[in-house]
């Protein structure tokens, strides 16, 4: 029956590829035991419950009676989603970001509803979007700007955020694009339900009159398809083509780049997507959205008027020509430099606040740990975070940042080494000492982005 399911998510994915206008009908006889029961099992364990405080392993102990339950609630339209227990979760900027938790149940629904959207919508989103979407990753995003960058004629960047994006979603908008491609009304009207379950905060219950709660399953596709039709299909339609010059756009999820030949074109498409935002309830963060100077002329003018100063005097040279900006995109600062044969590239290092966060965590896990585990525990888990830091981290031109996190954390892990007790035990000769027996994970890189870098010189030149 398992197979059965797949081959029919499979024949609607070959259905929407085919005919771009197909509106599908009947979806609910997808949310089947079967369906269910396979979302139960993908669920992630030892996870926080929602406001019933059912756990995993409570829902389990009767989990054929509690599907037959529910689905029996579906088909009548009696099953109605509970709210979302909402928390929040420290951000990089001293602030907190509200996560939701929905029930084991809600979970299991939102699984198999999140399976059959992205069984539509896959075929219709577009080779730029890269978020949340099955075969594709942030560092797939990340090698995509590099060469947008490095083979194309960019010389402004423009560094979008959105303001609180999931909290900001339309609900009729949202439903206006569900309807695009579905005309399954009782589908829709579950997925509005889960958009309008409620918030539970403090034991207060909050309607929830707009956005999408972050925690839930169903968000990151939900958020694509909205944003396939706010900006990436607008995008396509009446910006690409409509430029004097080169114009590329990158999204992960509700974060996104757009790359820009002409300043002129930038102001332009900058100020078209905020009155295309205000249309759909959305809106760009005046603080963190900005136009950067960035690519090879920009940065081949800058050295060059550097030179000219330097050989004529400060007072003999022409007009200031600005020195090429940086950006942040998905955890990693990007910036102008050259290679060892002097050619331009553009390289990238761990973002200060992403490096600053890997480091606080590490020091909180060691002052709550620092008594509770033995030296050879404490070790071990130094060294899986130290690896999943690289694993992602690990990308071209990064090594340095990587080895100056490897030597924070040795400080970090001597300093609270030495205060399990009010007498320090342990002098930095005899912890170097025992590093080299039991050594920590050296800096890798994991992702190499120059995998064309041959060609690239053979193509640009010097520069």
């Amino acid at each position: 029956m398992l197979m059965l399911y797949r081959q029919k998510l499979s024949l609607i994915s070959r259905k929407a590829r085919q005919d771009e206008t197909c509106r599908f009908n009947n979806l609910m006889h997808l949310v089947n035991e079967w369906s269910l029961k396979s979302c139960f099992y993908m669920l992630k364990k030892n996870k926080a419950p929602g406001i019933d405080h059912v756990t995993l392993e409570d829902y389990e102990k009767n989990l054929a009676g509690n599907v037959e339950n529910l689905l029996s609630r579906m088909k009548t339209m009696s099953y109605r989603p509970q709210a979302v227990r909402r928390t929040y979760i420290p951000k990089d900027n001293g602030k907190t970001r509200p996560l939701g938790i929905p029930t084991i149940e809600d979970k299991m629904v939102q699984m198999a509803f999140a399976q059959i959207l992205e069984a539509i919508w896959e075929q219709d989103f577009t080779e730029f979007s890269y978020g949340f979407r099955p075969g594709r990753s942030c560092h797939q995003a990340l090698n995509k700007l590099d060469t947008m960058l490095m083979f194309n004629p960019v010389n402004y960047v423009i560094d979008a955020d959105i303001k609180g994006f999931f909290d900001n979603v339309d609900h009729e908008w949202m439903k206006k694009c569900l309807e695009v491609r579905i005309s399954d009304r009782k589908f829709i009207r579950y997925v509005v339900r889960f958009l309008r379950s409620g918030i539970v905060e403090e034991g207060k219950y909050l309607d929830t009159e707009k956005g999408t709660p972050q925690g839930g399953i169903i968000s990151p596709v939900l958020a694509n398809i909205y944003l396939h039709y706010v900006l990436d299909s607008w995008f396509i339609k009446s910006v690409e083509g409509h430029v004097n010059g080169y114009v590329g756009l990158i999204r992960y999820a509700d974060d996104f780049v757009i790359c820009v030949q002409s300043k002129v074109d930038a102001d332009r498409i900058l100020t078209a997507i905020e009155r295309r935002f205000e249309k759909f309830g959305l809106e760009l963060s005046k603080e963190k959205t900005r136009i950067v100077p960035f690519g090879r002329y920009v940065f081949s003018m800058h050295r060059k008027w550097n030179f000219n100063k330097r050989q004529s005097g400060s007072g003999n040279c022409n007009k200031p020509v600005p020195k090429p900006g940086t950006f942040n995109f998905l955890g990693f600062t990007h910036y102008c430099t050259t290679s060892r044969k002097g050619n331009f590239k553009v390289a990238r290092k761990t973002e200060k606040k992403r490096f600053v966060r890997g480091l606080k965590k590490i020091g909180n896990w060691m002052k709550y740990n620092r008594n509770r585990k033995r030296l050879k525990e404490i070790w071990e888990s130094i060294s899986q975070m130290l690896t999943g830091h690289y694993r992602y981290y690990g990308v071209s031109d990064n090594f340095r940042q990587m080895n100056n996190f490897l030597d924070e954390v040795k400080r970090l892990v001597f300093k609270w080494l030495n205060r399990r007790s009010q007498k320090s035990s342990l002098t930095w000769e005899g912890f170097v000492k025992y590093q080299k027996s039991h050594p920590l994970p050296r800096p890798r890189i994991y992702h190499n982005l120059y995998r064309s870098a041959f060609c690239r010189e053979r193509r640009w030149g010097a520069g």
